[in-house]
């Protein structure tokens, strides 16, 4: 990764945010505008928003959302991402994210931790599977991936890292009985399943900032062998490509045309069910916005979204986006993909940190089937 100059770091900085507005509004008020020389210095932003949402999965959720950014030199805006979380359904969630970058970008250390406690309802496998039939499920649940990346050539890098999903407490349940199965598959249904392994990574990502790329590609591919021997309840192996660009349509505007391309493949085994690829399980929970989380589950899913990004005021501290994606996994019995669920919405940005450019996501989707609801993120979803 090449080293930023002055030029590439100006590009993060926008006129305004909510913070210059409430400032503008209630000048008495004792807050403090975000300035770009914070960052540039070796300061940091720290952020604790508490909220009030509402997502397809949750209901209405109760959220404290706790932010920290910070830029080594020469090196990409680091983030740690956290969230504490009670929801209508009864759900709890610990979340912390990270992606730290080293001076001079000659590593990145990433991490994605989870404690949950998440009854939750699921629809089977494949992608004809109905919201009539229902499965519930009740469960416990512990993510722990961290991941160490060595650059080896500029804005390439390469590492290793731990991944273990570890359930339990797990029962399923529709309105006759117990379940030991769901469409036929019995691993991971009851009780508990882990799945515990070593994944390779080969990372490009030239975006100087990933809290809200302004330009740049980012490709990530994760190649996972989970083994009974570091505790897993299977050995199986699977593979993640995930790949984004972002494109200036006309020279100077600060608008942006995001591609987003996402694909979790089980390459030979049997993971839990729990862990099969799904919709809104990747790493930010943001796959499939217009569908409730596990709408559709699969040993394989394919997964593409295009979003147009564009300021609603010159001062950048509104904006909007119109989005389009599409969805699909194998069938269980034949593991071949025989049908697509496009979905698509509109969204407002309201900026939060003109620095870092981090927004708050507010966008209402439509998918197949009566499937609609509103979606909330703090920093862009892809």
């Amino acid at each position: 990764m090449p080293e930023l100059t002055d030029s590439t770091r100006s590009d993060t900085v926008v006129a305004a945010d909510i913070v210059d507005f409430v400032k503008k509004t209630w000048p008495r008020l004792p807050v403090h505008p975000h300035e770009a020389s914070k960052l540039t210095s070796g300061g940091h932003f720290v952020w604790v928003i508490p909220q009030v949402g509402y997502s397809l999965s949750t209901g209405l959720l109760g959220q404290v959302l706790g932010n920290v950014t910070f830029r080594r030199p020469g090196a990409n805006l680091s983030a740690i991402i956290s969230s504490l979380t009670y929801t209508q359904n009864q759900q709890a969630l610990l979340t912390v994210t990270s992606t730290i970058w080293t001076p001079g970008n000659q590593w990145v250390l990433t991490g994605d931790w989870r404690l949950m406690h998440y009854p939750q309802a699921t629809y089977g496998l494949g992608m004809f599977t109905t919201t009539d039939r229902v499965v519930s499920m009740d469960y416990a649940y512990l993510r722990f991936y961290q991941g160490v990346l060595r650059r080896v050539r500029p804005a390439l890098y390469a590492g290793l890292s731990y991944q273990l999903d570890d359930h339990w407490n797990i029962r399923s349940w529709d309105d006759r009985h117990d379940r030991t199965r769901i469409s036929g598959y019995e691993y991971g249904i009851e009780g508990r399943s882990v799945s515990s392994g070593i994944a390779m990574q080969l990372l490009y990502d030239n975006r100087p900032n990933a809290v809200n790329p302004s330009g740049g590609q980012m490709l990530n591919l994760v190649v996972r062998s989970n083994k009974q021997a570091l505790g897993s309840d299977t050995d199986y192996s699977s593979m993640l490509i995930d790949a984004r660009t972002y494109l200036h349509l006309r020279p100077g505007s600060p608008n942006i045309l995001a591609l987003w391309s996402y694909n979790a493949l089980t390459l030979n085994g049997n993971p839990p069910f729990l862990d099969l690829p799904s919709t809104g399980w990747d790493a930010t929970s943001n796959l499939g916005r217009g569908y409730i989380q596990g709408r559709y589950r699969g040993k394989k899913l394919l997964y593409a979204e295009a979003e147009y990004r564009f300021q609603v005021s010159r001062s950048g501290l509104l904006g909007g986006v119109v989005f389009a994606n599409a969805q699909t996994v194998t069938q269980p019995l034949n593991q071949q993909f025989e049908r697509i669920a496009p979905a698509g919405g509109v969204g407002l940005r309201i900026r939060m940190n003109k620095v870092t450019r981090a927004n708050l996501c507010i966008d209402y989707a439509v998918g197949t089937d009566g499937s609609k609801g509103l979606f909330f993120n703090l920093g862009e979803v892809f």
